[in-house]
């Protein structure tokens, strides 16, 4: 059988998912005795210049630890002090994933097609550079919310 091509499209690579969880230590203890992890701190998430989210000051006080598991970065996130997209998941649904994060190449680009498919864009930013995400609004006609990212360029 002939593997027949496939259209890319914004969400042909998944790179993580992401699950918010209440206390991030205890969840964190969970996955590594089950063999998952280790897990590191993801950076601070001061280089977006330009965000649309919720609250500021939420955004910026997420924590988050991430780990591989083959080529799928899990993300473990526990909100803060200020709302967010995530703690509002927690008080409405609980722990669980959030969402899904798939990698492009071009985030305005994406964000032009992901529009065209007729989904909004609930929350974004972007770093000086140009990369950055956008949150679709997914959840309700899927189940989960699905992301878009552009990587910062590897230094």
């Amino acid at each position: 059988m002939e593997d027949k091509p496939i259209n890319k499209t914004p969400f042909s690579e998944l790179h993580h998912i992401s699950i918010v969880v209440r206390d991030i230590d205890k969840a964190v203890r969970f996955y590594e005795s089950i063999g998952i992890g280790p897990f590191i701190s993801y950076p601070p998430m001061k280089e977006y210049v330009k965000l649309n989210v919720p609250d500021e000051e939420g955004f910026y006080h997420l924590v988050i630890k991430c780990t591989k598991i083959g080529p799928i970065e899990l993300q473990l996130i526990q909100p803060g002090k200020g709302e967010s997209l995530y703690k509002d998941f927690l008080e409405t649904k609980g722990e669980g994933v959030y969402h899904l994060g798939f990698v492009v190449d071009d985030i305005e680009k994406e964000v032009s097609t992901v529009k065209g498919m007729g989904f909004e864009i609930i929350s974004s930013g972007r770093r000086e550079n140009g990369s950055g995400f956008a949150y679709l609004d997914t959840a309700q006609k899927g189940g989960v919310t699905l992301l878009i990212r552009q990587s910062p360029p590897e230094k």
